[in-house]
């Protein structure tokens, strides 16, 4: 599904803050994006979702090669991605259903089928309960489900997160995971950036591990079973 071959990135006339990035993500994969702060994880999840591009290398989307399309050419490309930003990036004068609505409405879907898959989606992330309320009133936990119920609205082919644990307890931080890989069995590709040890260690994904700039691609150990313990039940 996705492709990066001897990808490099800077920033003006400095020094490659990404150098020789080679990977794939199959499709149906979950990987964890991990490394120590200042080695390149933020630039790559803005490669990842076309938020700037490399300044050498070739990466492949969906079986196209990005390098030479337009921005118009790399809509649809974008509309395949959903992605669960560390901040949110809730909009708090819009309920959480409006919220979760924004892409299909930017879509032009008619309001009938944004109103079913809505209150659907946000039934299934345990927010049935909260359709009205405004962002900020909201716990952490549960303003990361609606930027997730938001970012799988449009059924993406890959979900990025970058640090979506990162601000919560060990409890709610696994059960959001236990939402993550709920999203993956139904086909998802899912790619979590994340810094958090115990997390990663809990489940049985492969890790693409940054360090100054250099990537490599490490095979997880059997999982522990602290997350079964915590989990417990959907979340």
């Amino acid at each position: 599904m996705i492709r990066y071959d001897h990808v490099g990135l800077r920033y003006g006339i400095g020094p490659e803050v990404l150098s020789d990035v080679t990977f794939a993500l199959e499709p149906g994969s979950f990987h964890f994006l991990t490394g120590p702060s200042g080695a390149g994880k933020t630039s790559l999840m803005s490669l990842l979702y076309l938020g700037r591009r490399p300044t050498r290398g070739i990466i492949t989307m969906f079986g196209q090669a990005i390098g030479s399309m337009s921005r118009e050419q790399l809509v649809p490309i974008r509309q395949r991605i959903g992605v669960v930003f560390q901040d949110f990036r809730l909009l708090n004068h819009l309920s959480a259903f409006d919220n979760v609505a924004l892409p299909l409405r930017i879509s032009g879907r008619p309001e009938k089928e944004i109103r079913n898959n809505v209150e659907e989606l946000m039934h299934w992330v345990g927010l049935g309960d909260h359709m009205n309320a405004l962002p900020n009133t909201m716990s952490g936990g549960q303003q990361q489900r609606i930027a997730i119920a938001r970012a799988v609205i449009t059924r993406p082919r890959l979900l990025l997160a970058d640090e979506p644990t990162g601000n919560l307890d060990d409890e709610i931080g696994f059960r959001l995971m236990h939402l993550f890989e709920q999203l993956n069995r139904m086909g998802t590709t899912i790619l979590i950036a994340t810094h958090n040890q115990v997390m990663m260690d809990s489940f049985n994904h492969t890790r693409l591990i940054l360090d100054k700039g250099h990537l490599r691609v490490e095979q997880p150990e059997t999982p522990v079973a602290l997350r079964d313990k915590i989990i417990g039940g959907a979340p």
